[in-house]
């Protein structure tokens, strides 16, 4: 075996705070904060003088995590066109199951999130739909049906 598991999905951001609550509104638990800084992160990232501050978030059942970073230097820089649709190349979305599509695409809408098409059925099996999240991230859910 060449791999244990996936550890976590980084979403680097301008708004810490602002990711957190939406992510935490997702359903995702905080594990915690900290400032990220040091020679260490310099060689892994490959840039220089980082300073940082990270928060990470687990699944509800404890197998899937997601680190959101804010860079405070170098400062974060932004993919064009902004926001970037979902043919670009690259990670484009995070897809999570949920028991009520309806209900948290509406309570994520205050959070800032906006469907980037629409809310589909697939066959008898899910509905889905992508949103738009911090920094334009997109988010998919997938609600089992049948």
């Amino acid at each position: 075996m060449t791999i244990r598991r996936l550890d976590n999905v980084l979403v680097v951001v301008e708004d810490l705070d602002a990711a957190v609550a939406f992510f935490t509104e997702l359903g995702l638990e905080l594990e915690g904060r900290s400032p990220i800084e040091g020679r260490w992160v310099e060689r892994i990232t490959g840039l220089e003088d980082v300073r940082q501050e990270i928060a990470m978030l687990r699944t509800p059942d404890g197998h899937g995590r997601i680190e959101l970073a804010m860079f405070h230097t170098p400062k974060a820089v932004s993919p064009e066109p902004r926001p970037a649709p979902t043919n670009t190349l690259g990670i484009r979305r995070i897809m999570f199951a949920v028991d009520d599509l309806d209900g948290v695409v509406a309570r994520l809408r205050p959070h800032g999130a906006e469907l980037v098409g629409e809310v589909v059925r697939f066959e008898n099996s899910y509905r889905l739909c992508y949103v738009r999240g911090p920094e334009g991230v997109i988010v998919g859910l997938a609600e089992e049906i049948g």
